[in-house]
């Protein structure tokens, strides 16, 4: 259940990273490359509920992220639990301070059938996922995002659009569970310290996953 989460919170972010605030109208793909113009960094809020596939739902969790182009991504869990999880462009971290745990896995394993082109080069977006435009529903203008790869790791993906960006993401991973996620307060381009994308394990911790590539270099642009 933990390496399911870690894979499915990962698909979320990178998909984030592509839909920014900025006032723009029309069908929903009409709105993502809109708002995916002179992206360069993004923070926000985040609540998230998860259905498990017998329909049983979780408590709402909620937190804030970071993202800057192109590789790099914090999404922090603050409360009913904590989590965190970084992307620093080589790797990325999963730390359960419950479990006093660090999951680490290569960036760019995780990145192989993942919407992650859609950050950094729109023009793979047609490569990469089956695009359709889902209309409007619950108020919003909805993109669903199914992946081309022949072991994708969700089902698909529907971003829900408003006036002011992303305001809702569905996500159903391979085993049925969905998660429903609702976004707030973006800043567009803000400054985002280097440090927010540097993650050292904790003293104490368990370190598991990919040790030996620690040393693999970061992503290229």
């Amino acid at each position: 259940m933990k390496r399911l989460r870690f894979v499915a919170f990962f698909a979320l972010l990178v998909l984030l990273a592509s839909s920014i605030v900025q006032a723009a109208t029309g069908p929903a793909r009409t709105r993502l490359d809109a708002f995916a113009q002179g992206l360069h960094a993004l923070s926000g809020n985040f609540s998230q509920t998860l259905t498990d596939p017998n329909g049983k739902t979780s408590k709402t969790s909620n937190g804030t992220l970071v993202l800057e182009a192109p590789h790099q991504f914090r999404w922090d869990t603050l409360a009913p639990y904590k989590q965190t999880i970084v992307a620093d462009g080589s790797r990325v971290w999963l730390y359960d301070p419950d479990l006093e745990q660090v999951t680490v896995r290569r960036q760019d394993t995780e990145e192989a059938h993942s919407p992650l082109t859609v950050l950094t080069d729109l023009s793979q977006l047609d490569k990469e996922f089956h695009v359709v435009e889902q209309g409007e529903h619950d108020g919003l203008v909805w993109l669903r995002l199914t992946s081309n790869g022949k072991e994708p790791q969700f089902s698909y993906a529907d971003l829900g659009f408003d006036a002011n960006g992303l305001a809702r993401m569905q996500f159903k991973d391979q085993l049925g569970a969905t998660t429903d996620i609702r976004f707030s307060n973006w800043k567009r381009n803000p400054a985002i310290p280097p440090q927010d994308f540097n993650f050292t394990p904790p003293k104490g911790a368990d370190v598991i996953g990919d040790l030996p590539e620690l040393t693999t270099q970061p992503l290229k642009n």
